[in-house]
């Protein structure tokens, strides 16, 4: 079950010639790899190239009917040698992962590919994310179309132009066999728009065709002495001709007039909000009609010299806009124009931010200190812009501030990873604290209060190798944390085998959420849902039995944290040698939600007797400790005043986003703290027998109430 559904979206991947698609870019980008005659895709989810992972997935009769190959790839490493299909045939194939985790995870299979070269089109495309939200570190894509001269778009974004420089990216791929890797940031992706269609083609080279007609070139094999050749093909014949490709077929764009003492040369993904910078200064429209001449870079590698010297001829000083760093751009176009004796200054990361994500307002804060510098004359018209630091330091944001408390990302409400750290938690307490190291995930937010467990992320399904080097005998044994998406993507072999091979004397935990739930839920290998395209009921426990596991333990319900500690506990005393292994099993709540929800609403629509649970606090029994709150941590749980004036201290309460889950309890009862929570339920539609119940349930209650009242010492004011 995928975060989102696009069931109906993709029915407008079958639009043809002159139809106006309308719609998210996550959605044009795969009907520009549609109108290309892709063969084969794949790929690795994670934002933001979840949605186009899912698309891909809805969109399998569309695919079918093209004879398009559909491959949701085990890790972005195996996505990568995918694109080996291109090498000896000219079959044109894309691949789509997140950012420089996903590059990193795949780049021995790249380097092979950009090393060998390529027959038919090959594209990767990456999902770049450079905002506080981002949950992986700020490194850029950049660096390794560098390293293995890879050419690398940066669209504009724009949906047209988009799906244009997809055509023409396999173009460019064939043209110089080489593959190229195609950036789009999280605001392009999930940006709305319009472009007029073609056709969709039909592969012209089809995989059966590869397979009924095998080739092989020793010259695109990687061995000696062809790889050294290649690497002088690179210099000698491939860079040439992908240059001359962008050159001839205009990929970098040219925006405003062509004279001006300044200009911007900026990525193409930094457009629209060079743009709205521009437009805040008073130099451009909101259609992009700027007064600054503009030079586009659609394709940020290789950098083409006689253009940006062409544009940087006769100006004062030119403003590169790059985001991420290092700042490889500026340090090429620098290089582009001492060599040729052009003499206008670059400015670039010395007037922008030297990392983060360049907003509008923190690009035009960089052009408004260039211009003032070079060129003032151009602010003379300048509207009046708020100024960020002016709206947060107003008084009435500064009270905001003074009375929301801070909120860490963290685990949703009901979330079955919960109670495996408070339990975790509980352990400690009796045992003394143990090293662990965490692992990319939802579980990750363990690291943060109120858990505050998890020493290291060294990256996804690494949790348990992230140990290795604890992994002799000791006093006390490390804990290693890895969810089911990890597990299945390396998580297997580089950390459940490698442990069975050393005789590794510590704890892997692997939480059995049903699905890759931190990427949006997609099914895994040992989902529990059925799924007509995909094997899924493969369970995990036979899976590192099968690697040689001897010590397994299963805790098929997480929210049972009596067991969860008890099995902890056992782990990390047992004299058993080799690792200890215990797989924890409870649904994603959200996707189950997704999934329970919509059932629920149409029960009780259609007047069938439906029952909902909820928890709630007592709060004559509550004594205000909020330990609960301190070892669960759930959204829902949180406090209130009473109005009793012999209480000061706040009661917890539960609100109305709770669903049911029981963690606070189970909590309370293993930890023993109060027997202040109780569980109601709510019957809609209830029937007869239900309503009678109810009546003499209630007149039960009264008549002990009523007996209550007369027995009550009452005491009189003298």
């Amino acid at each position: 079950m995928a975060e989102r559904s696009f069931a109906r979206e993709v029915e407008h991947l079958r639009l043809g010639e002159g139809d106006v698609f309308k719609g998210e870019a996550i959605l044009a980008i795969t009907k520009g790899l549609l109108q290309s005659g892709v063969s084969y895709v794949g790929g690795y989810q994670g934002s933001p190239i979840s949605h186009l992972m899912d698309v891909l997935s809805d969109a399998k009769d569309v695919l079918d009917e093209l004879g398009v190959n559909f491959q949701s790839s085990a890790n972005e490493s195996t996505a990568a040698a995918m694109l080996s299909a291109s090498v000896m045939y000219p079959l044109r194939g894309a691949v789509a992962w997140k950012s420089t985790v996903g590059t990193n995870v795949a780049s021995d299979a790249l380097a092979n590919l950009a090393s060998g070269g390529v027959t038919g089109g090959a594209m990767v495309i990456v999902g770049e994310d450079y905002g506080e939200g981002s949950s992986i570190m700020q490194e850029r894509t950049h660096a390794f179309a560098m390293k293995s001269q890879m050419w690398l778009l940066d669209p504009r974004p724009d949906h047209g132009a988009i799906v244009d420089l997809i055509e023409k990216g396999f173009q460019l791929s064939e043209a110089s066999n080489t593959p190229v890797m195609l950036q789009v940031r999280v605001r392009t992706c999930h940006m709305h728009g319009s472009f007029t269609c073609k056709d969709n083609v039909k592969p012209a080279f089809t995989i059966g065709d590869a397979l009924n007609n095998p080739r092989r070139d020793l010259s695109r094999i990687v061995l000696p002495p062809a790889a050294y050749e290649q690497e002088q093909e690179k210099i000698t014949r491939r860079m040439p001709a992908a240059i001359d490709f962008v050159r001839d077929h205009k990929l970098n764009e040219f925006f405003g007039p062509e004279a001006g003492k300044v200009g911007i040369v900026l990525q193409g993904g930094m457009y629209n909000n060079v743009i709205r910078a521009l437009q805040y200064l008073g130099l451009s429209d909101a259609y992009g009609n700027t007064q600054v001449p503009l030079y586009v870079m659609n394709v940020a590698y290789p950098m083409i010299d006689t253009e940006v010297a062409a544009f940087a001829a006769g100006k004062d000083a030119v403003l590169m806009v790059e985001e991420g760093q290092p700042e490889y751009l500026e340090q090429a176009l620098n290089t582009v124009l001492r060599r040729r004796d052009i003499n206008a200054r670059v400015r670039g990361k010395d007037v922008l931010p030297m990392g983060g994500d360049y907003t509008a307002h923190v690009i035009m804060k960089g052009i408004q200190t260039f211009l003032e510098d070079h060129d003032s004359r151009l602010l003379g018209n300048r509207p009046p812009v708020p100024d960020a630091a002016d709206i947060l330091s107003d008084p009435r944001v500064e009270k905001l501030k003074s009375v929301v408390p801070g909120r860490p990302p963290g685990l949703c409400t009901g979330c079955p990873e919960r109670p495996i750290f408070a339990a975790m938690k509980l352990v400690h307490e009796e045992l003394g604290e143990h090293h662990v190291s965490a692992d990319i995930g939802c579980h990750l937010f363990s690291i943060l209060p109120p858990f505050n467990l998890g020493a290291t992320t060294m990256g996804f399904g690494l949790g348990p190798a992230s140990t290795s080097a604890f992994g002799g005998k000791g006093n006390k044994r490390s804990i290693a944390v890895m969810g089911d998406g990890g597990f299945w993507h390396n998580g297997l072999t580089s950390g459940i085998g490698n442990a069975v091979y050393n005789k590794h004397d510590g704890v892997f935990l692997i939480v059995d959420n049903f699905y890759s739930s931190a990427t949006g839920g997609q099914d895994i290998l040992s989902s529990r849902a059925e799924n007509k395209d995909r094997s899924t009921n493969n369970p995990i426990i036979d899976a590192v039995k099968g690697v040689g596991a001897k010590w397994v333990r299963e805790v098929d319900r997480t929210y049972d944290v009596g067991k969860m500690r008890a099995t902890l506990k056992e782990a990390l005393t047992t004299t058993q040698e080799g690792p200890k292994i215990i797989i924890a099993s409870s649904e994603c709540m959200l996707n189950k939600q997704r999934r329970v929800k919509p059932q629920v609403a149409r029960r009780i629509k259609d007047g069938k007797r439906t029952v909902k649970e909820r928890f709630g606090v007592d709060e004559d029994v509550c004594t205000g400790d909020h330990a609960c709150i301190r070892l669960s941590g759930c959204p829902s749980l949180s406090v209130k005043q009473l109005d009793d004036p012999l209480r000061d201290d706040p009661v917890a309460t539960i609100d109305n986003s709770c669903v049911a889950c029981g963690n606070c309890g189970e909590v309370s009862e293993a930890a023993a703290l109060c027997p202040s929570f109780y569980r109601a339920e709510v019957i809609h539609n209830p029937t007869g027998w239900d309503r009678f119940k109810e009546k003499l349930a209630m007149g039960i209650i009264r008549m002990l109430q009523g007996r209550r009242d007369t027995r009550r010492v009452a005491m009189e004011a003298a």
